[in-house]
């Protein structure tokens, strides 16, 4: 069971890295020519050139994937810090139902910011880059989303024994 508990403690630590990283980074969407890359906060020409520009900076659509992937963030660090309170002050035979909830919140925050930046920006021509493919932030965005989903399910589960 210490077992159980510690692997799932480093996959959530791990997931809310990965969710932190895949938010700030700027490469959800890659050219195929050239080093150019556009993320949720900034457009990058060259490596070391990043600027504030996004073609689709006003839009009330990035506006909603930005603050979801940070709520996302938020509630997976929630979930973490209540798993850990309630390891340590639960009583044997309960389920870890509080954290378990809060981890499919996280979830939740995150199917819905991946999937509006798919929609909107992932396979259309408001993209800056017409020839191109999505970055690693993006791929960790649904990798998140999966863990998340596994994580929440198992805290709902798991009994303290």
């Amino acid at each position: 069971m210490l077992v159980l508990l510690a692997s799932i403690f480093v996959v959530h630590i791990a997931t809310v890295i990965m969710l932190f990283v895949s938010t700030i980074t700027n490469a959800w969407m890659v050219s195929d020519v050239g080093t150019g890359s556009v993320g949720l906060w900034k457009n990058c020409t060259a490596i070391a050139d990043c600027s504030d520009s996004l073609s689709y900076s006003g839009e009330d659509a990035l506006k909603a994937v930005q603050a979801f992937m940070i709520l996302s963030i938020i509630f997976s660090v929630i979930s973490l810090v209540i798993f850990v309170f309630q390891l340590f002050t639960m009583e044997k035979g309960n389920r870890f139902f509080l954290s378990g909830a809060t981890m499919l919140v996280c979830w939740l925050c995150i199917l819905v910011g991946a999937s509006i930046y798919t929609h909107h920006y992932a396979n259309s021509s408001i993209n800056q880059y017409p020839g191109s493919h999505h970055g690693y932030s993006f791929i960790l965005t649904w990798i998140c989303f999966c863990f998340s989903f596994i994580i929440g399910i198992l805290y709902l589960v798991l009994r303290k024994k």
